[in-house]
């Protein structure tokens, strides 16, 4: 599906402010994928799809993922808002066509993460956190300067250093596997500087 239909897609299933953001992760995933010689179709096309499904509650997200046999964790089903991701890549694949996937990893780990992601899928992780129209966040400053300097793993172990010290203070759950990016990210970026 063309850039340009995905787009009207979008506009008419999000909401306004959520299409806004879409848009914004979009234009920040080209310009990463620029920097980091990433494919720039795929990049806007997972910035712009990524959050397809965020508009869709969470008794509802439970019901796709066992509509569609999508495999829901402990902390999912604490958390289901964080299931906007996978039934998103799902959606992406079913609804919109998209076979890619990089594209469809991108999607469902775009608010976790993972360890050893491929370029685009830490291309959408930090252009989901870093893009103009968020709202103001700790060292968000710093964190794109980082991601623009081409130094996309510092950028990524300052995006979850944020959102664990933003789920702690908070106390909401805090999904293992952004744990486990956390430490993977901070080892590889430890090793790369020795």
């Amino acid at each position: 599906m063309k850039l340009d239909l995905l787009r009207d897609r979008m506009n008419m299933i999000l909401k306004d402010s959520r299409y806004l953001h879409c848009l914004g992760v979009e234009e920040v995933s080209c310009d990463l994928a620029v920097i980091y010689g990433c494919d720039l179709e795929k990049a806007c096309i997972a910035g712009l799809v990524h959050d397809c499904a965020k508009n869709i509650n969470d008794d509802n997200l439970l019901e796709e993922c066992r509509a569609y046999n999508i495999p829901v964790s402990e902390i999912e089903m604490k958390s289901p808002h964080l299931l906007h991701a996978k039934v998103g890549a799902y959606h992406a694949k079913v609804q919109y066509e998209i076979e890619d996937d990089d594209i469809l990893n991108a999607i469902t780990y775009h608010t976790t993460g993972r360890p050893g992601m491929s370029l685009l899928e830490k291309i959408i992780f930090t252009a989901d956190y870093i893009e103009p129209y968020r709202e103001e966040l700790p060292r968000i400053y710093e964190i794109r300067k980082a991601a623009y300097d081409n130094k996309l793993d510092q950028a990524i172990v300052m995006i979850l250093e944020n959102t664990l010290d933003y789920l702690q203070n908070t106390g909401a759950v805090i999904d293992t596997l952004t744990k486990d990016t956390y430490e993977y990210y901070k080892t590889e970026l430890l090793s790369s500087t020795k």
